[in-house]
């Protein structure tokens, strides 16, 4: 059949396109389906010359002898190796020579000639529709993801006999994380074959048209001589517009507008109208956002140059957060934003890049907001990139707001004018961008900008191809004291081992990470830690406090025995509170008489200052112990703020203990560290940036009742990055056994508290705090 005269009736695309030269005799192997019509009738509008021939009126000889431009294999009944005639024989043998399309049963024809198994796939479809994920690659190219495709099979491509030479081109979904799930296409490694599962000249199909046409396009027999050709076509092309134009006394730049935009246009044309919609809403109305900065509520930041130079690693580490991407289709949906930031901050990134575009890459801006705020109290915190589609300065001061410390600018989509003002313009609110290039050309305009920080993709944002080559190549026009990060396709050590020794600073990784079941390991690994002193903390000597400290005498004992932390009750009422005069007196003994043991209480740290750690890792190892003597330690309950800066300033209280339902935030209003009482599980007790460490308790302190240790345990397995004090019926006799209990969690237990465990008839007992002390460090010293 030659077709002449079509209409496409459907609403995706009403016009034929014209004659394409290099598809003049497709042939379409009908394999008894009434499909073949509808995939026969999309090639010609699509502008093939389309002969057809059912899969046994003709042999593999005599199909030869028609010397096809491309060969289609059609859908069919039944199963490829029995009921598909011919297109088994004719796949294998023109598989290198010309381009070859499977659709449906065909594809399954291509599953199978490579020696792959098609089976039942656990349910029957007519008709039915499904969103489809796809690698952007092929037939897929510049489409988007979830695309409604229309499904007519039983059977299908198994995932564990997937042939060597084949990868999955696309697929449906499963599970919260988008894993793949039944196969809808396969794709050769090296041949330039490809089959579809799915119905593309269905109407109720997306873009089915569109896929047609993008493998007319293809020529050659493998995909590296695809390319090539494509090069040499867009090298002529671009030759005969330019000599038009010159002729014309013309310029040929609107001829490339008249191009399909691509996946990079597409996003930001989405992304322009998603902002000015956002515009409109009260409170993110650009003045809203002005007021807010105006106000001073930008989270504090730090400088992402001097963060990137920040590193244990030879190169540093972006470490970014994507839940998806055009390119790879869906990664992790379930991902936590602000958990996976922590994992890569605690692994030794220098930067989290936080991907908050919502429609293909799945974020957001309040992943950002949370992420930050993860972050909050770290000790040496990474920088954190709003890795966005960034074309406005709304976009760039909403990025600040929510934490950012730096934006990504890409060169490619912007005029030389354009780019210096958004990027002077984030540099006025104290973040410096990351600037991104792609060729020569867009290095020498990020260079003329001044930027100190560059990107270099090695993704082509046009084509999604990746080139880990790129940034090497682009390395000699760069200033020295330029930063230069290689950008995308890094998937492990191999693909950073080049990037040591040519001058790049810093890598990001994505995919890899976001997939990684050992986020710590694989840094190490990526980026050779093993010849790097990490930063491992040794165990934290066990803190012992002796509260309710009613003499000098009692105080001196605790010291002598060992006690970090002497505690002293000033709440007016409580059978323990201490007056005035005595108060005095204790504080002076306990400034003034020395450990007899002195040492670094705190750990012994062999990481660098550069890692990062959690807040309350480094509250506990450096505000609450001294080397030489002990802490004093004033206990409060549910007293006037005023009162208890009153007493420190007059008692010079080394350390403030809350013991009621004082509010949290005044241990940021306090001018020494806090311990703050909480119940196992309350709310609060975790929040970093104000308490220095909770005090878990049974109860209102001094009462002698114990305290649970299955909402410790539970405490501790919820938040593993929490370090706790425990109080709450602890004596000499049973310290011993409770820190056992709890030895699993090791040093998250830092210290342990005691009151009316060392009194007799409610008075101290100088022997029952020598026994403590001794039971506990003991415990303490084997951790």
């Amino acid at each position: 059949m030659i077709g002449q005269d079509l209409m496409d009736l459907s609403s995706h695309h009403p016009s034929p396109s014209p004659p394409i030269e290099t598809a003049s005799n497709l042939i379409l192997i009908d394999n008894y389906d009434s499909f073949t019509w509808n995939v026969y009738q999309y090639l010609v509008l699509e502008g093939a010359t389309v002969s057809v021939y059912r899969n046994d009126k003709l042999s593999l000889e005599e199909l030869i002898e028609k010397k096809p431009t491309q060969l289609v294999i059609s859908p069919g009944p039944g199963h490829p190796d029995r009921d598909a005639g011919i297109s088994g024989e004719a796949i294998k043998y023109f598989a290198g020579k010309i381009p070859v399309l499977g659709v449906c049963m065909g594809e399954q024809c291509i599953f199978s000639a490579f020696g792959g198994t098609v089976d039942t796939t656990g349910e029957i479809l007519h008709g039915k529709t499904s969103p489809l994920r796809h690698d952007s690659k092929g037939v897929y190219a510049d489409l988007p993801q979830d695309l409604p495709v229309t499904r007519y099979h039983s059977l299908a491509g198994t995932h564990p006999t997937l042939p060597e030479c084949l990868e999955v081109s696309s697929w449906i979904t499963k599970g919260p994380d988008g894993g793949k799930g039944v196969i809808m296409g396969v794709r050769h490694k090296e041949l330039l074959v490809e089959g579809v599962q799915f119905h593309p000249e269905s109407i109720l199909t997306a873009e089915g048209r569109v896929m047609l046409k993008n493998f007319l396009k293809m020529q050659g027999g493998t995909w590296v001589e695809n390319v090539q050709i494509e090069k040499e076509a867009g090298s002529k092309e671009k030759d005969f517009v330019d000599g038009v134009a010159m002729a014309n006394g013309t310029s040929s730049s609107k001829s490339a507008g008249d191009k399909a935009p691509s996946i990079l246009e597409t996003i930001y044309n989405h992304r322009r109208t998603a902002v000015e919609e956002q515009k409109k809403i009260p409170s993110q109305r650009p003045s809203d956002l002005q007021a807010c900065y105006d106000l001073n509520l930008s989270p504090p930041q730090i400088s992402f140059p001097e963060r990137l130079k920040s590193s244990i690693y030879p190169l540093s580490l972006m470490a970014e957060i994507k839940r998806a991407s055009p390119s790879k289709g869906t990664i992790s949906l379930s991902t936590c934003a602000p958990a996976q930031a922590k994992k890569y901050a605690l692994a030794g990134a220098s930067v989290i890049s936080v991907l908050t575009e919502p429609e293909w890459f799945k974020g957001s801006i309040e992943d950002l907001r949370a992420v930050r705020q993860s972050l909050g109290g770290m000790r040496n915190r990474p920088a954190i990139l709003r890795k966005e589609f960034i074309f406005d300065e709304y976009q760039i001061l909403e990025a600040r707001l929510a934490g950012a410390d730096t934006i990504l600018l890409i060169v490619k989509m912007f005029d030389e004018k354009t780019l210096r003002t958004l990027y002077e313009y984030s540099q006025s609110l104290g973040m410096e961008p990351l600037v991104e290039v792609n060729t020569k050309e867009e290095m020498r305009v990020a260079v003329k900008l001044g930027a100190q920080v560059i990107g270099v993709n090695n993704r082509n944002l046009a084509s999604f191809q990746v080139d880990l080559e790129t940034t090497s190549r682009l390395m000699d026009i760069v200033p020295k004291e330029t930063i230069i990060c290689a950008l995308s396709g890094i998937s492990g050590p191999q693909d950073v081992e080049a990037y040591k020794t040519n001058g790049v600073d810093a890598v990001l990784v994505g995919e890899a990470l976001m997939r990684a079941k050992d986020t710590k390991a694989f840094v190490n690994d990526l980026l050779d830690g093993s010849a790097i002193c990490m930063s491992k903390q040794q165990p934290q000597n066990l803190l012992v406090k002796i509260c309710g400290t009613r003499t000098v005498e009692a105080a001196k004992v605790a010291i002598e025995a060992g006690a970090d932390l002497i505690g002293i009750i000033l709440v007016e009422g409580r059978k323990r509170c201490v007056p005035k005069e005595t108060a005095l007196d204790i504080s002076q003994a306990v400034h003034e008489t020395r450990k007899l043991t002195q040492n670094s209480s705190s750990t012994s740290v062999t990481s660098l200052t550069v890692v990062a750690n959690d807040y309350f890792t480094h509250t506990s190892t450096n505000l609450l112990s001294h080397p030489e003597r002990a802490l004093l330690v004033g206990v409060f309950q549910n007293q006037p703020l005023e009162y208890v800066l009153q007493q420190q300033r007059l008692l010079n209280l080394d350390i403030i203990q809350l013991h009621g339902s004082e509010p949290i935030e005044w241990s940021s209003l306090i001018p020494v560290p806090v311990l703050r009482s909480f119940k196992p599980g309350e709310p609060g007790l975790g929040t970093r940036g104000y308490h220095a460490l909770p005090l878990l308790d049974s109860a209102s302190g001094g009462s002698g009742q114990k305290l649970d240790l299955r909402g410790v345990r539970q405490t501790l397995q919820d938040d593993d990055g929490l370090k706790i004090f425990i109080a709450g019926g602890l004596e000499p006799g049973n310290v011993a056994d409770t820190l056992k209990q709890l030895r699993d969690f090791g040093d998250r237990v830092t210290g342990v508290d005691v009151s009316s465990g060392v009194e007799a008839g409610g008075v101290q007992d100088l022997e029952k705090i020598r026994s403590f002390i001794s039971a506990a460090k003991r415990v303490g010293l084997g951790r």
